[in-house]
C-alpha cells in the first residue's frame, strides 16, 4: 500500500432518489499511488459511487474532494487530470486505433504542468497498453480484450494522476482478463497511477487492489487488504491432518504456528496436512449476508 498524500477525499456522502437511499454516509479516503477496489454485489451502490467522485452525478449530501477540488464544480484543467473507463462506451467503428488516439490526445495538449506532460507520446501509449500490432486496424475489428485495453488507453491518453475504472474485465475471456490485470499492474507500479476500480470479483479485488473496500446495502462495510479483512473478520484459520489413523481439525487464528508446534511433538507421525486459510471470499459472504439480513433484524 502506497502512504502519498491524500488525493481523494469522502466525508458523510448519500446518494437518494426519492425514498431509496442508495449511498448512506460513506467515508473514504485514497492516497497518491493507491490502487483501491470497490467490492461489493449488483446494486451495492458501486457504479453510483464513482460516478459522483468523477463528477457525472451530484450528490444528495456529503462532502467530496478529488485531487483538491469538489468534483460537482470541476473545470476543464481538473477534468484533465482525471482518467475515466467506463462499463462500455460506444464511438465510431471506423476509426483506426492510432488516429482515434491522437485524435483524443490532442485536446490534452494544452493542459501540461512542469511535473507532467500531457498528452501521452501515441506510439509509447500503444506499446503500453499491448496494441501495437492492432494500431493501424479499425477499432471494429479489435477483440473484446483488445478493446478493452482501448478502453484504457482512452482513459489514460492525458496521463491522469487519477483513473477510475468501472467493472473494468467484466465480459472478458480469462485470457484476456489476465491480461488486463497485467496492464493495471503497469500503470500502478510503472506509471505510478493512483487507480480506483469496482468489480464484484473477489479474486480481481485481491490480485490487484493495495486496500479493499467493500461496500454493500449501501455503506461501507469493511476497510483494508485482502489479508487484514479474512483475519478480522472471517475469523480462524483451519488445520486438518491424520495421525495414528485418525483425521483432526483444528480452528485457530495462528496457523503457522500451530503447525511448527504439532510437528514439534509429532513429527513424522503426522500426515495428510492441510491449512485452509481465512480468505478474502468468507469475509465477503458473512458481510453481504449480515448486511442482508439487518432490515430483518430491524423490523423485528
Amino acid at each position: 500500500m502506497r502512504s502519498g498524500q491524500v488525493v481523494l477525499d469522502v466525508e458523510g456522502l448519500r446518494m437518494s432518489y426519492g425514498t431509496n437511499e442508495v449511498l448512506r454516509d460513506v467515508n473514504l479516503q485514497v492516497r497518491q499511488g493507491e490502487v483501491l477496489c470497490l467490492l461489493g454485489p449488483n446494486g451495492a451502490g458501486k457504479t453510483t459511487a464513482l460516478e459522483i467522485l468523477e463528477g457525472f452525478r451530484t450528490r444528495s449530501a456529503g462532502r467530496v474532494e478529488v485531487l483538491g477540488a469538489d468534483p460537482a464544480h470541476g473545470d476543464e484543467r481538473w477534468r484533465a487530470r482525471v482518467g475515466v473507463v467506463l462499463q462500455s462506451w460506444r464511438d465510431h467503428g471506423n476509426w483506426r486505433v492510432r488516429e482515434l488516439l491522437a485524435q483524443l490526445g490532442a485536446y490534452y495538449t494544452c493542459y501540461s504542468t512542469e511535473e507532467i506532460e500531457r498528452p501521452w507520446d501515441i506510439g509509447e501509449l500503444i506499446a503500453a497498453v499491448g496494441l501495437t500490432a492492432q494500431a493501424e486496424h479499425r477499432v471494429r475489428t479489435l477483440s473484446g480484450g483488445q478493446r478493452r485495453r482501448l478502453d484504457v488507453a482512452v482513459g489514460i491518453v492525458g496521463r491522469p494522476e487519477l483513473l477510475f475504472l468501472d467493472e473494468p474485465t467484466a465480459g472478458l475471456d480469462p485470457v484476456a482478463r489476465r491480461e488486463f490485470h497485467d496492464l493495471v499492474d503497469q500503470l500502478a507500479g510503472e506509471q505510478h497511477t493512483t487507480i480506483l476500480l469496482t468489480t464484484h470479483d473477489l479474486h480481481e479485488a485481491q490480485k490487484l487492489a493495495d486496500r479493499i473496500v467493500i461496500l454493500t446495502g449501501g455503506r461501507i462495510v469493511a476497510d483494508g487488504t485482502a489479508r487484514e479483512l479474512a483475519q478480522r473478520i472471517a475469523g480462524e484459520d483451519e488445520v486438518r491432518w491424520s495421525q495414528g489413523g485418525e483425521r483432526f481439525v483444528k480452528s485457530t487464528p495462528e496457523s503457522t504456528r500451530f503447525v511448527h508446534e504439532l510437528f514439534q511433538r509429532h513429527g513424522e507421525a503426522i500426515a495428510d496436512l492441510e491449512v485452509r486459510r481465512a480468505s478474502l471470499e468468507d469475509t465477503y459472504l458473512s458481510l453481504v449476508r449480515t448486511t442482508a439480513a439487518e432490515p430483518a433484524e430491524a423490523a423485528r
